[in-house]
């Protein structure tokens, strides 16, 4: 059997996927949408073949037509809710995130490993929304607060950042770790420089104990798929978690264990 015909067949494939891929990685940047001209000048890529890749990705939703303009389409949003980073890491961390944002005001992200970057797969805007704007699928590098708590602290405690990578802005973050003790993602926040970092640290730490809790019991921090409720409970970190010290700039944080042996006030 000649099966030349059907290999040419698949690379033509292949190649139809990548542009369209690639197509969409570059909508992906206009939220405004984009014409046809713009999209294959920014591509690379003939108008006619922008133009009919286009076509095929409306009908199947995954590019929508405004205006004459095109953006990225529902259909893919919709698929894109199914990517677990880790299984039931987002609804373990749902309530947790919400209650640290709730507890200190500050703008909230939980990030993961991708490739050599770290994305943000849940987010709660908060105070320092003004400077950064946080959403679920951006990507970042590991020199910040979050990226180098997935790569795993250097010394115990939470990873801090006082306006090293953004002016204006402070953030504390700690790993997550799974049940076989592998660092999963990473609950940070961020607030305005300026404010007290050790109440965001100690809240941190809490939002990352309940949300390793919730996935070592297979379910949500509300309690639901067998998870311990943490409604009217005071959520304690777990000792690898808990923040017994950080130094950012020269400065030392204790964390709660210290504190409580010491009575060491820290500001």
């Amino acid at each position: 059997m000649d099966t030349r015909g059907v290999e040419s067949a698949a690379v033509r494939g292949r190649g139809v996927l990548e542009g369209a891929f690639a197509l969409l990685e570059t909508l992906r940047r206009y939220a405004d949408g984009a014409g046809v001209t713009e999209l294959a000048r920014a591509c690379g890529v003939p108008k006619g073949t922008v133009h009919r890749l286009l076509d095929q990705l409306v009908a199947v939703g995954a590019v929508e037509r405004y205006d004459g303009r095109y953006r990225v389409g529902p259909r893919l949003y919709w698929l894109g809710q199914a990517w677990e980073p880790h299984p039931g890491l987002r609804a373990a961390a749902r309530l947790p995130l919400h209650r640290l944002r709730a507890a200190t005001g500050a703008s909230v992200v939980l990030s993961v490993l991708c490739e050599d970057r770290a994305m943000t797969v849940a987010s709660v805007p908060g105070e320092a929304e003004g400077i950064v704007q946080v959403r679920d699928g951006l990507s970042f590098g590991l020199d910040t607060a979050a990226g180098r708590a997935l790569r795993g602290p250097l010394r115990p405690g939470a990873v801090l950042d006082r306006e090293d990578v953004v002016a204006g802005v402070c953030c504390a973050a700690l790993p997550v770790r799974s049940p076989d003790g592998r660092a999963v993602a990473s609950p940070a926040g961020m607030i305005p420089a300026g404010r007290r970092l050790e109440p965001l640290v100690r809240a941190v730490a809490e939002a990352g104990a309940a949300t390793a809790r919730a996935l070592a019991a297979g379910g949500s921090a509300d309690g639901r798929r067998g998870a311990v409720p943490l409604s009217g409970t005071r959520v304690e970190p777990e000792p690898a978690q808990r923040a017994q010290w950080v130094t950012c700039r020269g400065e030392r944080l204790t964390g709660p264990a210290e504190r409580a042996g010491s009575g060491a006030k820290v500001t």
